[in-house]
């Protein structure tokens, strides 16, 4: 393939190539930009902004983090807009601006993933960078804008994946496996229990995420169905799932020892340490904030507390979701809660009717009978 030669004083940016499919195709990086150079005979499927949809004719898709502007519409990018951009930095790349595509993020190239699987000569290799701390949400939130004029929105927090295919997919099995993907993507996360920022439900993804599904037409094997049921999609999907938790943990520290504490099980409620003060100065005893702060953080921490928070909030959720009665759901959360002070080594047993009101929600109770607890010493 002939590379795109830049005009007379174009910068073209250095890249150091970091992998290599078994199929031929390289992918370089530097500080802000994934690229992957597709050899010939390739099509891809992809949510680019910029030469989006299904196409035959690409030499490479990449992954950038652009510069940081003072708004977050796509006016304020340098260009003016998205797709103006995308054709700069295109060029700063070496590359034809008319055969990328471009996905653009805020999470850093440095803390990409990779993952690669292989059956037989089927090979599967999956590129994911992935923020969620502050974009995350849950399919169905509260939307937070509205296109009419075609502006463009660009928000921090997201989860681009490039995924590569060493066989032949038709158009229709490459579009069955973005749906494959973002399944897997959402097992990352939900394996987490990363919250949503929009509601109090679990994270499935963030707002802004972006996808490009790349297969080899030259191959002589071709793949017709890419579903959970085939071993393309179970490939796919264990792939996805690596290389999206992986680039979480190195992203943002989003795993499954920091998800260990029961502070940050509650933060997708609303429930913080200062909320916590706030309950606990109003019960009895002595009141001395930082000792009572210093002691929760440890009581958060404690295992068996994660585990017995959990419990209680997947009672809620299904409360939520319609899956148990209300008045079941306290009663048996409350049963389970009236176990926390033996289990933590409270050293005193409440007088629970005054700790607890069931009149009053479950994670209200929760705060108050966890808060007696630290108060009370264990």
């Amino acid at each position: 393939m002939a590379e795109y030669e830049n005009k007379p004083g174009e910068p073209v940016t250095e890249l150091k190539m970091i992998y290599e499919t078994g199929s031929g195709e390289k992918i370089y990086r530097n500080n802000n930009t994934i690229v992957v150079k597709l050899p010939e005979n390739r099509n891809c499927i992809t949510t680019s902004y910029v030469n989006g949809g299904y196409q035959e004719n690409l030499e490479a898709v990449f992954n950038h983090e652009p510069d940081q502007t003072r708004g977050h519409c796509g006016h304020d990018m340098e260009g003016g807009s998205v797709e103006a951009y995308t054709e700069i930095h295109a060029k700063r790349l070496g590359l034809n601006p008319g055969r990328i595509a471009a996905m653009m993020t805020a999470a850093k190239m440095k803390n990409a993933a990779i993952s690669s699987r292989c059956f037989r000569d089927l090979e599967v290799t999956a590129i994911v960078t992935a923020g969620i701390e502050v974009n995350g949400g849950r399919a169905g939130d509260p939307a937070s804008w509205h296109e009419e004029d075609g502006n463009s929105v660009y928000v921090g927090g997201t989860i681009n994946t490039i995924i590569i295919i060493s066989s032949r997919l038709p158009a229709h099995a490459l579009s069955r496996m973005i749906m494959t993907a973002t399944e897997a993507k959402t097992v990352a996360i939900q394996q987490l229990m990363a919250p949503s920022r929009y509601s109090t439900g679990i994270a499935t993804g963030s707002g802004t995420d972006q996808i490009s599904v790349i297969s080899n037409m030259h191959s002589p094997n071709v793949i017709t169905w890419a579903g959970k049921h085939s071993k393309l999609g179970e490939l796919v999907a264990k792939c996805v799932i690596d290389a999206t938790t992986e680039a979480l943990d190195r992203q943002t520290g989003l795993n499954p020892d920091n998800q260990r504490d029961m502070l940050i099980r509650l933060e997708r409620f609303g429930i913080d340490e200062k909320k916590y003060w706030q309950t606990a100065s109003s019960l009895e005893g002595e009141n001395k904030k930082e000792l009572f702060i210093k002691n929760l953080r440890d009581f958060s921490k404690n295992p068996s507390v994660v585990a017995m928070t959990a419990s209680i909030l997947h009672i809620v959720d299904e409360i939520n979701w319609g899956l148990i009665p209300e008045n079941a759901g306290k009663k048996t959360a409350f049963s389970i809660m009236k176990a926390l002070p033996e289990m933590a080594g409270v050293r005193n047993s409440p007088d629970f009717s005054y700790v607890m009101n069931e009149r009053d929600p479950i994670i209200d109770n929760w705060i108050r009978l966890s808060s007696w607890c630290v108060k009370s010493g264990f």
